[in-house]
């Protein structure tokens, strides 16, 4: 066991550092070029922050493919499939799709077209759904328009489930990088513990996709020196999916039920695909319900389901009176406390000790995301001791003016509070950033 994992852990460090090395002068880069579109309405920072990122996290993932084909025991990956190569190209051509967009922007349609061309590469290559394995019915096998289908769909799910939840600064790059961690911890099981080679590819993705996203994330973090724009949120959706395609679609359950004994123990394995079928749902679930409420929640009122608003969850956390740098954190707890979850629970679901956790756990998670509507507030005394945010009555930044001919200090009514900032109760709302030196200043 000691072996793949000590090469796991060196095609992990490899992506990572080569992500993380390429990520300054991509920064430089994209400042030279002008990939800094202006801020949105529903954007959450404040000043325009270069884009473009996926390059070097693109650079991340070639290299961590390359030094795992001269690895002694991942080498075999390369030899006895075309996964890996069919990864690249879909990878090469949503990369392209995305630097356009992030440059110069591109059609809703166009990227949706884009998506699918790309996932129907890697199907061409071989990386299809052959079986679903059905609770009650068994394994079904699909037709190769059938599988097509499906995996067409599924990576197009995932490349926008990721694309959505991208809003907040490291919160897309944490929680795929959580996902792929439980990922790997499934895949793994599969292959090393059952002996199933047909899920090496999948562990092999899943170790590539945490290497891009921990080396991007130190760039990433609030507040961003760079985003990763649909270059990297696109780019990590797709191997998110390859790696889903792979485990869920490659492996056949009746040989899963050899190599675990029974029926039973084969079923107990494969939980996290029957819920709900598909892996990537149960790993991504929180992007999978962000993305599923905003179509909803556009459609509902009249509008495209491509149209930005400022609806997304994690919007909502920021509205309620979460900070920033909480809302990342509450975020990535939801996505652990489900993936990992689905991963113990594929392992012992027999154990009530597992639900009990992950129950216990739910409500812990809803206490911190109610915690805003429950902020105590520290005597009048003691409001020199808090944060901002705990006080009673919020200063003001703007300087004494003149009211009604008068000098002097203005009515409270008079007064401009200022809007609680990014590390404040909320990060929603107007904020100067510099102080106005002709008001805070003499008058001249």
């Amino acid at each position: 066991m000691g072996q793949p994992v000590r090469e796991y852990l060196l095609t992990l460090c490899v992506t990572a550092a080569v992500t993380y090395l390429l990520t300054g002068p991509v920064r430089k880069f994209a400042i030279a070029a002008g990939a800094m579109p202006e801020i949105r309405a529903r954007d959450v920072h404040r000043e325009p922050t270069p884009r473009l990122g996926g390059i070097a996290m693109f650079g991340g993932l070639c290299a961590g493919l390359l030094v795992a084909s001269h690895l002694t025991n991942l080498k075999s990956v390369f030899e006895n499939s075309n996964e890996p190569r069919a990864l690249l190209s879909g990878a090469a051509l949503i990369w392209i799709l995305g630097v356009l967009d992030d440059k110069w922007g591109v059609d809703a349609l166009v990227k949706l077209g884009g998506q699918m061309i790309a996932a129907g590469v890697m199907v061409l290559q071989g990386l299809t759904i052959l079986w679903i394995p059905i609770p009650g019915v068994g394994t079904v096998s699909l037709t190769p328009m059938q599988g097509t289908l499906l995996t067409v769909a599924l990576v197009v799910i995932t490349i926008n489930a990721v694309n959505f939840v991208d809003g907040l600064d490291g919160l897309a790059s944490g929680m795929v990088c959580i996902a792929a961690a439980a990922f790997f911890m499934y895949a793994y099981r599969m292959w090393f513990g059952y002996g199933i080679e047909a899920a090496a590819p999948a562990t092999l993705f899943s170790v590539v996709l945490m290497g891009m996203c921990l080396g991007f994330l130190p760039h990433n973090m609030h507040p961003a020196r760079i985003f990763m724009g649909d270059s990297g949120s696109m780019l990590i959706g797709l191997v998110m999916a390859a790696g889903a395609v792979s485990v869920t679609g490659q492996v056949d359950p009746d040989l899963l039920n050899l190599k675990a004994g029974g029926l039973r123990e084969a079923t107990h394995a494969m939980v996290p695909v029957y819920i709900p079928l598909l892996l990537p749902l149960t790993v991504i679930a929180v992007p999978v319900a962000d993305l599923i409420l905003a179509i909803v929640r556009r459609t509902w009122q009249g509008q495209s389901p491509f149209a930005a608003d400022r609806g997304h969850l994690h919007h909502r956390l920021l509205e309620i009176g979460h900070s920033h740098s909480r809302a990342v954190l509450i975020m990535y707890f939801w996505s652990a406390l489900i993936a990992f979850g689905a991963v113990a629970y594929s392992a012992n679901n027999a154990s009530m000790w597992i639900v009990l956790g992950i129950v216990l756990l739910s409500a812990v998670g809803l206490v911190l995301l109610l915690l805003p509507r429950f902020t105590p507030r520290a005597p009048r005394w003691a409001e020199w001791m808090v944060p901002p945010r705990y006080r009673r009555v919020v200063r003001t930044a703007v300087a004494p003016v003149a009211v009604a001919g008068v000098e002097g200090d203005a009515p409270e009514e008079a007064r401009e509070p200022i809007p609680a900032g990014i590390h404040g109760a909320t990060a929603i709302g107007d904020r100067s950033r510099f102080v106005d030196r002709r008001r805070a200043g003499s008058h001249h």
